[in-house]
């Protein structure tokens, strides 16, 4: 049964500045931030170590598909025996190719997302190891064809158009992805390092990896300037203010799938948007400040979008892993893959 949840943390104003910044320029120096909040770096400092030591926020590093697993991520919604939601959600987050996994309400119970090393595996895993889960009754998947919004996207409003300008100015510049093969063993190592820890130094990588200064930085450059390697704050929305989630499927007719999802990227409700392959044409993962933001999507915000024939809401009760890190009562827990 889940344990009894203790006192939600909170964050105050200036918390959530520093996140709001850590969004726009991840691995920003301190003295940047301080500039930009008006504060010192001393304090930053602190406030940042004291948020990662409370377990309330830790900056990682977003991976490229194609460095981790052979195929794209797949949708799967699981329908469970009653009362039996949060036990297979528990057992769903013990594995390792799951890197999502929520209770939800809707036409099933539980939600997540399934990214397997090897075809061969995800194979084995839709069809032997989560339908033989005591209290799985059925699971409903979905291909990821394309992402059109991943987490790294999603900003907390709070900053004014000067201070994001001064914090991109010292942000690492990103190009697309343009290969994923040919790799060698300190450059895997380097990405997972960094990875775990967005805002590793060259020193950090150089220490961690035992290779020079120079190599680690050019290692960590590379990673980081191709887009292979994206640093992002991970913590949970409803800290930000923003405490209602839901997954929403949407039917759309052939022609209009890529202009709906390029719209809802841009919404700024949207945490991940993909086209998929399955009964929907895209799902959009969307974070709110509360049921009015998620009415004002389905009933204003939808209906501008042309080709849109239906849609189907499953709203998120309780998060237990998001991007392979456990979650408890709004805490990180350790990161598992």
């Amino acid at each position: 049964m889940p344990a009894v949840p203790s006192i939600p943390p909170v964050l105050d104003d200036a918390d959530l500045d520093l996140v709001a910044a850590l969004q726009v320029a991840p691995r920003a120096p301190l003295s940047a931030l301080a500039e930009v909040l008006g504060s010192s770096a001393s304090t930053v400092g602190r406030r940042l170590a004291r948020l990662a030591e409370e377990r309330l926020l830790r900056v990682i590093g977003q991976v490229e598909w194609p460095m981790l697993a052979e195929g794209n991520p797949l949708h799967i919604w699981v329908a469970t025996a009653p009362g039996q939601a949060w036990q297979v959600a528990r057992q769903l987050s013990e594995l390792p190719e799951i890197p999502f996994v929520a209770t939800t309400t809707g036409r099933t119970d539980v939600y997540c997302s399934l990214h397997a090393t090897r075809r061969d595996r995800a194979r084995e895993l839709l069809v032997t190891r989560i339908p033989s889960v005591p209290g799985v009754r059925s699971a409903h998947t979905q291909l990821v064809l394309r992402a059109t919004a991943k987490s790294d996207s999603w900003r907390l409003r709070r900053l004014d158009d000067a201070q994001v300008r001064a914090l991109r100015e010292v942000a690492d510049p990103v190009e697309e992805p343009a290969s994923f093969t040919g790799f060698g063993d300190d450059e895997l190592r380097a990405m997972e390092l960094l990875r775990r820890d967005g805002r590793a130094s060259a020193a950090d990588v150089a220490r961690g990896l035992g290779i020079s200064r120079s190599t680690a930085y050019r290692l960590t450059q590379s990673l980081l300037q191709r887009g292979l390697v994206r640093p992002r704050v991970e913590v949970e929305p409803a800290l930000l203010g923003h405490p209602l989630e839901a997954v929403i499927e949407l039917h759309a007719a052939p022609g209009a799938i890529q202009e709906v999802a390029d719209a809802l990227a841009r919404h700024p409700s949207a945490r991940y948007v993909s086209i998929v392959a399955g009964t929907s044409s895209v799902i959009h993962h969307g974070v709110f400040r509360n049921e009015d933001g998620l009415a004002e999507l389905l009933t204003r915000d939808l209906a501008t979008l042309p080709g849109i024939t239906a849609c189907e809401v499953s709203v998120v009760l309780d998060v237990l892993r998001r991007y392979w890190i456990g979650r408890e009562d709004g805490r990180l827990l350790c990161q598992d893959r």
